[in-house]
C-alpha cells in the first residue's frame, strides 16, 4: 500500500508540486472528502463526481491524477482505524483559512447528492471539531454551501 502511494505521487504529483508533507497532505484531503461520501452508506453518482473535481480545483492536478488520488484515498480509508491520521496533519499543515476550506468542501460533497444524511453531518461536525475550526465557521461553511446548492 505505501509503495503504492509514493509511487503515485512520484509519478504523478512531486513533480509538479513538491514532495513531502504535500503529498500527506493532499491524500489526508481525499481521505476525508472520501470518508464523508461513504459515511450515509450510498455512494451517489454525484458525490462520487464532485471529489475529483474539488481536488482539482485545491491543488491543481490533472483529471487522471485526481482519480488516482481518490482511489488511494479510498484504499487509505479503509484501512485507517480513525480520523485522527488525516486531522492531524490538518493541524500540523493547514491555516485557519485552509480549514474551512476542507470544511467547506466536505459540506459540498455532502450536499453533492441534494440531501444531507445525520451521519455525514456528525462526521462533518467531528472533522471541524479535531481540526478546531470554530463552531461559528463550520456553521458558515455549511450554509454557504448549502445555499450554493439551492
Amino acid at each position: 500500500m505505501i509503495g503504492r502511494i509514493r509511487e503515485f505521487f512520484g509519478k504523478h504529483i512531486a513533480t509538479t508540486a513538491g514532495a513531502g508533507a504535500g503529498d500527506a497532505i493532499r491524500l489526508a484531503t481525499a481521505a476525508l472528502l472520501v470518508e464523508v461520501m461513504l459515511t450515509d452508506g450510498t455512494m451517489n453518482a454525484a458525490e462520487t463526481a464532485r471529489i475529483p473535481e474539488l481536488l482539482r480545483q485545491r491543488f491543481g492536478l490533472a483529471p487522471q491524477e485526481a482519480e488516482e488520488l481518490v482511489e488511494l484515498a479510498r484504499q487509505e480509508v479503509a484501512e485507517a482505524t480513525s480520523l485522527y491520521q488525516f486531522t492531524a496533519l490538518v493541524n500540523q499543515h493547514f491555516s485557519v483559512e485552509d480549514k474551512y476550506a476542507l470544511v467547506s468542501n466536505l459540506w459540498q460533497v455532502a450536499y453533492a447528492d441534494g440531501a444531507i444524511d445525520k451521519y455525514e453531518e456528525s462526521l462533518i461536525r467531528q472533522v471541524a471539531e479535531l481540526i478546531y475550526l470554530p463552531h461559528s465557521r463550520y456553521i458558515h461553511a455549511r450554509n454557504q454551501a448549502r445555499d450554493a446548492t439551492g
